[in-house]
């Protein structure tokens, strides 16, 4: 290969699966060290720094979620009647598995903090599962097991990249998964195995989640959706 186009016609040809695995390599190795990747023009951005303490405060008042980033907000939209279902009827079968089990599954409004040397960001994962008391905030928790994510056009970009690359810093998870809405669709970054997504996808399919030793058909998380 000697030039740009030939190797972008080789990278084209691989399967979905390679080329998100290469395209988190390639974003990993374009960074200095750990930081989240700039905001796209979807999400409304207030550029004064503000405190986490005041964030906190202000979230409580507000009727705009918003995610922090290093002292910046950034609103976050609305979820389309798609993402909620998803979401929720993944959430309603994770819940009906651990009932009764030392943990606890988090939906949509509760958020995750995750402060490094560098970097202090505090999101809204679509679902979370902790196993553990320790960490747990009125309003986030820091150690989660399992981060799920429902994949929407304006932050597709953002959970592929930033918040894998963000995720994987907690060092109790374990896996984090991603659903398409535009189809019946399945993505898992585990730690194990060195966060490469394995996708599966289609109405025969089942979404694994090994952490919570749990299948779940994704027929049942897709449940009222015309795909």
């Amino acid at each position: 290969m000697t030039n740009v186009q030939e190797i972008k016609r080789v990278i084209e040809s691989l399967p979905l699966a390679d080329r998100q695995e290469l395209e988190v390599w390639v974003h990993d190795i374009g960074i200095a060290g750990h930081r989240v990747e700039e905001r796209t023009a979807a999400y409304a951005v207030n550029r004064e720094f503000v405190s986490v303490e005041a964030y906190l405060q202000q979230e409580t008042r507000s009727d705009v979620r918003h995610e922090y980033i290093n002292g910046t907000l950034y609103a976050m939209f609305g979820p389309s009647e798609a993402h909620a279902r998803i979401s929720g009827n993944l959430f309603a079968a994770l819940h009906g598995h651990i009932r009764g089990k030392p943990c606890t599954a988090y939906i949509e409004n509760f958020k995750v903090r995750i402060e490094t040397d560098d970097s202090n960001v505090i999101y809204y994962p679509d679902i979370m599962v902790a196993f553990t008391r320790d960490g747990v905030d009125d309003y986030y928790l820091r150690y989660p097991k399992l981060i799920v994510e429902v994949l929407s056009p304006s932050t597709e970009s953002i959970d592929r990249r930033e918040k894998l690359l963000s995720y994987r810093q907690i060092p109790t998870v374990e896996e984090y998964a991603l659903l398409s809405q535009k189809t019946m669709q399945f993505t898992m970054h585990r730690r194990t195995h060195r966060w490469r997504p394995q996708v599966v996808s289609g109405a025969e399919a089942f979404a694994d989640f090994h952490s919570l030793d749990f299948s779940v058909p994704l027929t049942q998380i897709y449940e009222g959706l015309a795909l």
